[in-house]
């Protein structure tokens, strides 16, 4: 009967009627097939009439059983609860069996698996995507933010955020939806206090899941716009509907009222996830506790080890930079006594290449340099000596400790660089006798 009843259910959830007897005669009329009494009954709006009049009849014999809100529906099966919260809860037929939703079947005919579906999950999200585009194309970007995916997964997501789920069915020939979306749906204020507030969906009654939605949620008046969410035992609860054209202040009242009266209910619901949150940390922290202990023993024996090699490697290390800081010093030792080694052969060759110092005579100029240090020394020179000769003599001396240098006479001031190096020392005017400073240049100051 399981199956049976899940049928009924399913039916009574898609067509909107309340009658569960009258379901299970129009599905006794098509062989117990679901598809096919759909698909007969959404597409003969005369049989949808005649079923509607009749199931009318059935109720009005017993208005008592409608006014209390008798639920009829299959144990188990996702049913449909509609009324305010704090108005009273009132229950009018089992909706969308769980494991049947809105995607698919349970099982096929005989009780067997089937993998039919009425509404594949692709094909709910494309149509929520072409809601979405055709909306924001006709009506601009300052809208709820309808999230592009099927009615049960929207309804889950509003459970995952303990948010409420605003629901909008869109009737594209209804006079009133453009002025209604336009004005009201796309106002900010309204647009910030359902986006900050709720979950959005919405669907076209022209495409599949829309034109089911209408039919779930009775849908006689457009626009329409409804607010649910997921209730106990796999229930659908209607908290609030709007019918017809409404202001921005009406739907912010309406709207308002229902978060005012829905929040003991979403506040209960986070408490109790944060506490199942909290049981399932203190078990994995429980686990991990005794992972911990189990595996306390092999840690310590690799940080042993670790330890150990890090020593070894430290040891090894500081023996290699000792090595390397050894031989860099005997690399720079010998390579400073090559470089002493080399100036003095340098001053040596140049001392060699200024010959004797020739005795005072009216051809011998005499010279005195000036090192900074304020140290003194002179030497004779034939007149017809050039100016390199007196650098020469300078770096023999090994006075100085730096290359870049210029002799320089003060009265009249007169640098002897590079370009009078050629000159001797009488056509440079420094015969028969020369008083030269040494100038360092800039760079070796």
């Amino acid at each position: 009967m399981g199956d049976v009843a899940d049928k009924v259910a399913y039916f009574q959830a898609i067509t909107g009627l309340d009658d569960p007897d009258l379901c299970a005669e129009i599905l006794t009329a098509h062989n117990w097939d679901l598809e096919l009494a759909l698909s007969n009954f959404t597409s003969n709006p005369r049989a949808a009439d005649d079923a509607n009049a009749s199931e009318a009849t059935t109720s009005s014999t017993n208005p008592e059983q409608v006014e209390t809100g008798l639920v009829v529906g299959a144990a188990g099966s996702l049913g449909l609860v509609s009324g305010a919260v704090g108005f009273g809860v009132w229950a009018v037929s089992g909706v969308l069996s769980y494991g049947l939703s809105m995607i698919g079947l349970n099982s096929g005919r005989n009780g067997e698996s089937s993998s039919t579906r009425l509404l594949s999950v692709s094909a709910a999200v494309s149509e929520a995507m072409d809601f979405v585009a055709c909306f924001e194309r006709d009506f601009g970007s300052i809208r709820p933010s309808f999230v592009a995916e099927g009615f049960m997964d929207a309804l889950q997501r509003s459970r995952n955020e303990y948010k409420l789920l605003f629901v909008y069915l869109h009737s594209p020939d209804h006079p009133d939806t453009p002025v209604f979306c336009e004005r009201t749906l796309c106002n900010e204020d309204l647009v910030a206090f359902i986006n900050e507030n709720f979950v959005a969906w919405g669907g076209s009654i022209r495409a599949s899941e829309g034109f089911k939605m209408s039919n779930s949620l009775k849908a006689s008046r457009f626009p329409f716009c409804a607010v649910v969410m997921a209730a106990t035992n796999q229930r659908i609860a209607l908290l609030q509907q709007a019918e017809g054209p409404k202001s921005p202040e009406e739907m912010l009242t309406v709207l308002q009222r229902v978060i005012e009266e829905s929040a003991p209910v979403l506040v209960t619901a986070r408490v109790e996830a944060e506490e199942r949150r909290n049981n399932i940390r203190l078990r994995e922290e429980q686990d991990a506790a005794y992972r911990a202990a189990l595996e306390a023993d092999q840690a310590r024996e690799r940080q042993r080890i670790e330890e150990q090699e890090r020593l070894e490697r430290e040891a090894a290390e500081a023996e290699r930079k000792r090595k390397e800081e050894e031989e860099a010093r005997e690399r720079a030792a010998h390579e400073a006594a090559e470089r002493e080694a080399a100036l003095v052969k340098i001053r040596q060759e140049k001392l060699l290449s200024l010959g004797p110092e020739p005795e005072k005579g009216p051809d011998v100029t005499q010279v005195l340099v000036r090192f900074p240090t304020g140290e003194r020394k002179e030497r004779r020179f034939h007149c017809t000596t050039t100016l390199q000769s007196l650098y020469d003599y300078v770096d023999s001396l090994g006075c100085l400790a730096v290359d870049n240098y210029s002799l320089v006479s003060n009265f009249p001031r007169t640098v002897y660089g590079a370009e009078k190096l050629s000159l001797s020392l009488k056509d440079a005017g420094l015969h028969p006798q020369a008083s030269l400073f040494i100038e360092l240049s800039s760079r070796e100051l």
